[in-house]
């Protein structure tokens, strides 16, 4: 196991790089740079992507698009010195391939720059947004699990019941409303849309959190994330549910549960002493991964439902204003966890079964 986990940390370096520069390559083509987003907002436009949608802005397929005055297309208003002084205060004053190497040797130094447009550094910025996605990534992983797993074994137990049924319709149910619309009608029924003011309307904590007792601080926490919680979760219940089940499904039909009953074990025992860790395999294995990728991934409507600033808007946000730092900081940083959460679980397989052995499979 030590040299294919060793292996596995030696890719991850060929294959971060790969990421870094394909998406790289990619915003050299995406209209509407940083260094034009500068202009806009000098000019007072406040958006540069209006000027692409005219039907004579030939030169927009480009980021880097000038007019036949070699100024940047919009901008043909502005000074030539204060375009350079722009290009070179982004770094465009370099060619590519310069530029991609310098920002790889500051990453490799843990160097991730400033946002251009926020004066404040890519990891301070993270950082300032965590909370938020630590919060709606954490509680939406560990509720979705604690129901779904047991809920599927006792649906596989029950398999063709009335149980059976109605709880597949109603999870089924659940998955096929989106979580937006569902957020919405959370907010009309109990953040005093048109019903009932129960719950608070944004953030994470009170004004006066700084001021509640420690109890205080806990419920007032819990009640300001019980609606963007649950708006995040509904729609993780059925392939976690239908998984768990169709799993225990697959291992009651097995030769050894049928052996162990013969042998007059309980059903209990054999459910949770023998079924349990071969049916759950897959699930627990891919715990890990699962709750990265909630809890990087975020949920941009969700959040800006609730008024949440997480690192979902934080993403969405950057990529729109091509605040280039944050995207391949957080590209990066994201990327990296990713790679190594792909490890781990890996290791939580053997961990759960230690008959798998990678190390023999690749040979």
């Amino acid at each position: 196991m030590g040299a294919y986990i060793l292996r596995r940390l030696l890719l991850v370096i060929p294959t971060l790089l790969g990421i870094m520069l394909v998406n790289f390559a990619l915003v050299q083509f995406v209209p509407g740079g940083p260094v034009e987003q500068a202009i806009a907002r000098i000019q007072g436009g406040g958006d540069v992507f209006g000027g692409f949608a005219g039907g004579n802005n030939d030169a927009g397929v480009d980021t880097m698009a000038r007019g036949s005055d070699s100024t940047y297309v919009g901008a043909r208003g502005l000074p030539p010195e204060l375009i350079e002084e722009l290009e070179k205060e982004f770094g465009f004053d370099k060619p590519p391939v310069e530029r991609f190497l310098h920002m790889l040797w500051n990453y490799v130094r843990l160097d991730f720059g400033e946002s251009y447009f926020r004066s404040i550094g890519v990891i301070d910025l993270i950082k300032e947004k965590l909370p938020v996605s630590i919060t709606l990534g954490l509680w939406s992983t560990l509720i979705a699990h604690l129901i779904s797993i047991p809920l599927g074994i006792r649906k596989a137990v029950r398999d063709g019941s009335r149980f059976d049924t109605w709880t597949s319709g109603a999870i089924i149910a659940a998955y096929a409303i989106p979580g937006f619309l569902f957020a919405i009608l959370l907010l009309v029924l109990f953040a005093g849309g048109s019903y009932w003011q129960v719950f608070p309307l944004r953030g994470l904590t009170s004004d006066n959190f700084d001021s509640l007792s420690p109890l205080g601080k806990v419920a007032d926490y819990f009640w300001h994330i019980t609606l963007p919680v649950l708006a995040s979760t509904i729609s993780a219940f059925a392939t976690l549910t239908l998984l768990t089940k169709n799993s225990f499904l697959d291992e009651i039909k097995k030769q050894y549960v049928i052996t162990a009953r013969a042998k007059g074990l309980s059903e209990r025992k054999v459910l949770y002493g023998h079924v349990f860790r071969n049916a759950m395999l897959i699930v627990i294995a891919s715990f890990p991964a699962v709750f990265i990728s909630v809890f990087f991934g975020g949920s941009i409507i969700i959040e800006t439902i609730f008024s949440l600033d997480g690192l979902g808007r934080l993403g969405f946000e950057a990529a729109v204003a091509r605040d280039y730092p944050i995207v391949f900081g957080t590209l990066f940083i994201f990327g990296l966890i990713g790679l190594v959460v792909g490890i781990l679980s890996d290791m939580m397989y053997v961990l759960v079964d230690p008959r798998i052995d990678f190390e023999k499979r690749e040979g």
